[in-house]
């Protein structure tokens, strides 16, 4: 008997290991994404920085599960009842040191979990003065506006992008820059939610009844396109109200800008978004899909069936 349960134990325990390899490997990740546990890419560091909060979260809580099933299983294995076994097996209910262990440390686990996920989420929320762009966010049904306050095209008025019946939004942003965003709508309550941010945020129609900070801050590491969404249900054509945020290097953005605060020659009116970014194609060999004039992530829908304006401004205009 108990030659066999010295090779029963091991054999099961090679079963275990084998199962979970196949288990691994058939779900075709990679290793990055399996050390990830599933936690999405993101591109700012504030995204990094909750990452690496949910990998150890998910490191302490399988310790913590294969120290309990290794128990179970020793239990199990070990101290099941045998044929012939009269006596009742040694009692453990009222072992005050065992109890106290086993209180103490799920105790100093959530005291640790609370610590980090307070520093990281103080990380994310942080809002240091003097950020190197600003830019103002405002939803509406079911559309967006983003102006550059500290950007003026020659009329004098902030640099702004709208979304019309043919043109998604466009959010142009620097790389390697903090950027601030202030959030507001000008109808119903709306969310700001770009998936490679990891962030979401509501926007709220009435300022004196916004019960959450309506601005935050991040800095984007790298270039791409990446599709922006309204996370709150907001209306009939909630679905439709998506933007793209176009993050270029600093020098694109400069160039960007720039146009975007001088007159086109061809139409006598100040660069809309998608003529700036025509003309930065032109003139940079190196910004191939970054400088499509119009989204890429997705495809604009007919906004003649909003039912909100921009700032008090018509729909449609850029």
């Amino acid at each position: 008997m108990g030659l066999k349960e010295g090779t029963r134990v091991p054999r099961l325990v090679k079963v275990a290991g084998l199962i979970g390899l196949v288990g691994v490997a058939a779900t075709g990740c990679t290793t990055d994404e399996v050390l990830r546990f599933g936690w999405p890419e993101g591109v700012t560091p504030q995204a990094e920085s909750m990452r690496t909060l949910w990998t150890w979260s998910v490191i302490a809580a399988l310790a913590v599960g294969v120290i309990v099933w290794g128990l179970i299983f020793w239990s199990v294995a070990f101290h099941r009842k045998k044929k012939g076994d009269e006596e009742l097996p040694r009692q453990f209910q009222y072992n005050l040191p065992l109890e106290m262990i086993y209180t103490a440390i799920p105790f100093v686990l959530v005291v640790v979990l609370f610590y980090f996920t307070a520093v990281t989420q103080n990380y994310v929320l942080a809002k240091p003065a003097n950020p190197d762009q600003k830019v103002n966010v405002v939803a509406f049904q079911w559309n967006w506006e983003f102006n550059y306050p500290e950007y003026k095209t020659p009329d004098g008025q902030p640099v702004r992008t709208v979304g019309s019946s043919s043109e998604i939004p466009l959010l142009v942003l620097p790389t390697g820059e903090r950027i601030e965003y202030s959030l507001s709508a000008t109808d119903v309550i709306h969310s700001f939610f770009v998936p490679e941010f990891h962030f979401k945020r509501d926007t709220f129609p009435h300022p004196d009844k916004n019960n959450q900070d309506n601005v935050f801050q991040n800095t984007i590491e790298r270039e791409g396109s990446f599709v922006g969404r309204c996370a709150e249900l907001c209306g009939t054509y909630h679905a439709m109200m998506n933007f793209e945020v176009r993050a270029l290097s600093p020098d694109k953005f400069d160039r960007y800008m720039q146009l975007r605060t001088q007159v086109n020659p061809a139409t006598t009116q100040p660069y809309t978004a998608a003529e700036a970014l025509t003309q930065l194609g032109k003139e940079r060999q190196d910004c191939g899909e970054l400088c499509e004039p119009y989204a890429v992530t997705g495809v604009p829908f007919n906004t003649e069936r909003t039912g909100g304006a921009p700032s008090g401004q018509q729909v449609g205009t850029k």
